[in-house]
């Protein structure tokens, strides 16, 4: 397969790549929390109503999907190094401007480009974190660095139960920050990550790569696992702390699920990625969605109990986000490398559609006067078409041939 790259890395500077881009990942998923983090603060300064928070949170979503593609094709037009570096810079400048915005239409506007941003990094770290390393163990490095989004996601969920964010601005200041401070390391200690465009791709260009016969049922198929599978973990993100509440849990409780949640999603990230690196990756990824519909059953079927739900929110936590490690581990084994950016990044796009439908779904159940049981066992039929899907594209997958690692970066992760 073509698109080598045009870098060479040693043992220790392929170390450097995977602690720097799971450093990243932790502001990634930071960030993506932030919003929700902030919102009960920003609801009395700026008297919004729960149609104009549906704007702040959706603006971000929106920026998202846009911002996947666009990183996409940064990652393969200029290097992977340039396209991470722009999209943090993005987020982290608009996560600062959203601290100092005085109106709800300020508000909206910084929140969607910080989604620019984040959108954009995640399809460029997903791509050096699979060029990394060797075939055989490429889903395990995709699973580290998306770990530490679900990671970064429990430090925003922990700054909120401290109190640590009395000011809202905090929250957003903290946001946009650090991922400035990381941009100069990513520029100054990883290479370029550069890839060689094959002639085909050169002539034809990448779009029509990825939607060419030979890929276009692939990308469907991981189209519909990422739609599907994100329609519930950003459902259950965005709902689940009030659907406990309405059970009959009280805050405290629902946010320390919610951490819960979090904290094992990391757990189930590394999960994911060994299963896609086992030997029967098909039944490997039948089993994942099988706990995900399992769990979503257990969780929907709890009675008010702190013990049972915490148990059962940190089985769905882990689940969910194996399926979703499962399906980073998988996105770029789907495109050649000199596509690979935009083959990630259009896949990411899709999937962010799904986070804007499952909060709507979940609002319009809770809205018909459904109960809490009802709107979790409703998305486990959906929870099981995204699995279908991508047990179909594993098994499309086996015997594929795969592009090689950048030279040496492979002893960076273990068996």
């Amino acid at each position: 397969m073509g698109g080598i790259m045009l870098s060479t890395t040693t043992r220790s500077g392929s170390a450097r790549i995977f602690f720097l881009i799971f450093l990243a990942a932790i502001i990634e998923g930071f960030d993506l929390q932030a919003a929700g983090v902030a919102a009960p603060k920003l609801v009395p300064v700026f008297g919004l109503t729960p149609a104009q928070m549906g704007l702040f949170f959706s603006s971000a979503t929106f920026g998202l999907i846009f911002g996947a593609i666009v990183g996409g094709i940064i990652s393969d037009r200029y290097g992977r190094r340039l396209g991470l570096c722009v999209s943090l810079f993005v987020f982290g400048v608009f996560s600062l401007a959203t601290a100092g915005v005085g109106s709800v239409e300020g508000l909206i506007a910084m929140r969607f480009m910080t989604g620019v941003g984040l959108g954009g990094a995640l399809p460029n770290l997903v791509a050096i974190a699979a060029e990394a390393t060797t075939p055989d163990r490429r889903g395990r490095a995709v699973s580290i660095m998306y770990a530490g989004v679900p990671l970064g996601g429990a430090v925003a969920s922990l700054v909120a139960m401290a109190g640590l964010h009395d000011d809202w601005r905090t929250i957003f200041i903290a946001g946009g920050v650090m991922p400035m401070v990381l941009v100069v390391p990513l520029f100054l200690l990883l290479p370029q990550l550069k890839i060689e465009k094959t002639q085909k791709t050169a002539k034809e260009g990448a779009w029509r790569q990825v939607l060419s016969a030979d890929t276009a049922l692939r990308s469907v198929l991981l189209w519909s696992g990422f739609f599907f599978s994100i329609l519930v973990l950003y459902l259950l993100l965005n709902w689940l702390p009030t659907l406990l509440v309405t059970r009959g849990l009280d805050r405290s409780q629902a946010g320390i699920i919610q951490l819960i949640f979090n904290v094992a999603g990391a757990a189930g990230s590394l999960l994911g990625g060994w299963l896609l690196d086992g030997e029967r990756k098909v039944m490997n990824g039948a089993i994942c969605f099988g706990l995900l519909a399992a769990a979503l059953v257990l969780l929907g079927i709890a009675p008010a109990s702190f013990l049972v739900n915490a148990v059962a929110g940190g089985l769905v936590g882990v689940s969910i986000m194996a399926a979703q490690a499962l399906l980073y581990g998988i996105a770029p084994q789907c495109y050649l490398a000199d596509v690979r950016g935009t083959g990630v990044g259009l896949a990411v796009a899709v999937g962010r559609a799904g986070s804007v439908v499952g909060p709507l779904m979940a609002g319009g159940l809770v809205a018909a006067g459904r109960s809490p049981s009802e709107v979790l066992m409703a998305i486990v039929p959906i929870a099981l078409i995204g699995g279908v899907a991508t047990v179909m594209l594993l098994a499309r997958l086996r015997g594929l041939p795969q592009d090689k690692p950048m030279p040496a970066a492979a002893s960076m992760v273990k068996p």
